[in-house]
């Protein structure tokens, strides 16, 4: 089976503020995803940015066969949402956006304003097909991409730059840390027998900080002399399928001319020694063909496609 994760860019229908402006580039849009989707051929595809779910309804609609659509009832200030396409009917099994009880709000801004929950919510499902049971968790993490008040895409001056960097930074950690929550409560330390996946784009690279937080227990990464030796970490750890990618492909997303892998899949001890390939794009091709985007994020309104590439992993039965 193929598991997999798609930002779609702002998918809204046309007519509002942040969507296609007219039903041409709506549809132009749409094609374009659901090719994109056909050809990858996921058994469960976790989706972000989903502004409208009657779009990605509409989107499903254009896919051969039947799809269930889930989504996360907690969208962000833009109505953006993450959710899941899938060939089989998936279980419901958490739809949350709290962060950790012991954590406390972080700052937000200039003001002074916290916040205690996510941006957008952590939806989690389990399929089963008569192959496997697979719990997968989707997230969509605080962006790296820095808006100001006033809706400006640009800083008054270095420190303002400075600052709103930090509370950014702030959130996608809280918000890390509660998806890391969530992810225990699917191992339930027993990751070597479960199949667990956690998706989604979380608005960092590999290395980062806030994408480490969500490994667990360090140790048998992949690629390291302790990967095949088995330890007492194996229960809880999470592996991010980053390093079975080919080094040519290993970006989702282009940021002014800098190639980023910000969107990711990691897996259980279970589910990591059953993965038989990973990738960007579609499978059986080179480089994911993508545009180079900028700090404003409104420049690409109706644009066609997507600005992320899908990433996927080959799972064995």
């Amino acid at each position: 089976m193929l598991l997999g994760t798609w930002n779609l860019e702002n998918l809204y229908r046309p007519g509002g503020p942040f969507g296609p402006k007219d039903k041409a580039a709506y549809e132009t849009k749409l094609a374009a995803l659901a090719a994109v989707i056909t050809e990858l051929d996921p058994t469960l595809l976790g989706v972000q940015e989903v502004g409208d779910p009657d779009a990605l309804a509409d989107l499903a609609g254009m896919l051969d066969g039947d799809w269930q659509v889930t989504l996360s009832a907690h969208p962000d200030d833009r109505g953006i949402r993450v959710g899941f396409l899938s060939r089989v009917v998936p279980q419901v099994l958490a739809d949350t956006h709290a962060f950790h009880e012991l954590l406390r709000p972080v700052q937000a801004d200039d003001t002074g304003a916290t916040v205690s929950r996510a941006g957008r919510g952590f939806l989690a499902v389990e399929i089963a097909t008569r192959a496997l049971t697979l719990k997968v968790a989707v997230c969509h993490l605080k962006s790296k991409l820095l808006s100001y008040p006033g809706g400006r895409f640009q800083p008054r001056d270095e420190g303002e730059r400075a600052r709103y960097g930090a509370y950014a930074l702030y959130r996608r950690a809280a918000e890390a840390t509660a998806l890391r929550a969530l992810a225990d409560d699917l191992l339930a330390g027993e990751g070597r027998t479960r199949d667990v996946a956690v998706l989604g784009d979380l608005n960092d690279e590999v290395r980062a900080a806030t994408t480490q937080i969500l490994l667990g227990p360090p140790g048998s990464e992949i690629g390291t002399p302790g990967y095949d030796n088995p330890d007492s970490g194996d229960a809880t750890r999470l592996w991010n399928v980053a390093p079975l990618i080919p080094a040519d492909q290993r970006f989702s997303r282009i940021n002014s001319g800098r190639h980023e892998l910000i969107d990711h899949i990691l897996v259980s001890h279970r589910l990591v020694h059953r993965v038989t390939a990973a990738g960007t794009g579609l499978p059986g091709t080179e480089q994911p063909l993508l545009p180079s985007v900028g700090a404003d994020p409104g420049e690409r309104r109706g644009a066609e496609g997507s600005d992320h590439a899908p990433v996927w992993v080959r799972v064995q039965p």
